[in-house]
């Protein structure tokens, strides 16, 4: 068993039937340009109603050029929280580490620890998938009714900075329709796992958010 450590967190809460994220680009300078920096958090409902899927998003600002080079760290453990019992407190977690050009996902299972320290959960319920070059055709894992993605992707996040900077300077009173995309022709290292609601358990809304650890 690996012992994990908090780095940094991204918070969301998400209801099923309903797509939400929480993004934070360029805000995490001790760990920028790392597979330790989370850029964005998608959950959201599978094109099978019966599923969720969970995405992070990480090591955003790749240039194409550098993009075959970027890689997953394998001292840093990306961990899905999930909270069914409207604590705050994960009751489940999902976990994804990288070996050897894979992408292990464990879960979801009850973790031994809740909080800023994490055990690798090894008797959890396992899914490898091979992670995808850039510029491949996504390489996609199944484990029963559990799906699973890890590789580079172009970076889906919308956020026009250059605006955003005239709106706080109170130069402008809103954002352009539609504006220009500042994160356009850049690329992320992403980590996504569908899976059936009913190994989420409870009812109507659930609280998630992913953290990225690394081993200590």
């Amino acid at each position: 068993m690996k012992n994990f450590k908090l780095l940094l967190s991204v918070s969301l809460v998400a209801i099923s039937g309903y797509f939400l994220l929480s993004a934070d680009h360029i805000d995490a300078p001790a760990v920028q340009g790392t597979s330790s920096d989370i850029t964005d958090f998608y959950a959201f409902q599978g094109s099978n109603t019966n599923n969720l899927v969970f995405a992070a998003n990480l090591q955003g600002l790749l240039s194409p050029a550098n993009t075959a080079d970027a890689a997953f760290d394998e001292n840093v453990l990306i961990e899905f929280n999930i909270d069914n019992t409207g604590d705050n407190v994960e009751d489940l977690v999902i976990q994804a580490i990288p070996r050897d050009g894979k992408m292990y996902f464990f879960g979801p299972f009850v973790p031994s620890s809740t909080g800023l320290n994490s055990m690798i959960g090894a008797s959890a319920t396992q899914t490898v998938v091979d992670i995808t070059p850039y510029g491949e055709q996504a390489i996609i894992a199944t484990n029963g009714n559990i799906s699973a993605f890890a590789g580079p992707r172009d970076d889906p996040f919308f956020m026009d900075f250059a605006q955003y900077g005239e709106i706080i300077a109170g130069n402008a009173s809103g954002f352009n329709n539609p504006g220009s995309d500042t994160f356009a022709g850049s690329n992320v290292l992403s980590v996504v796992i569908e899976v059936p609601k009913s190994t989420i358990g409870g009812t109507g809304t659930i609280n998630t958010w992913v953290e990225a650890k690394t081993k200590i």
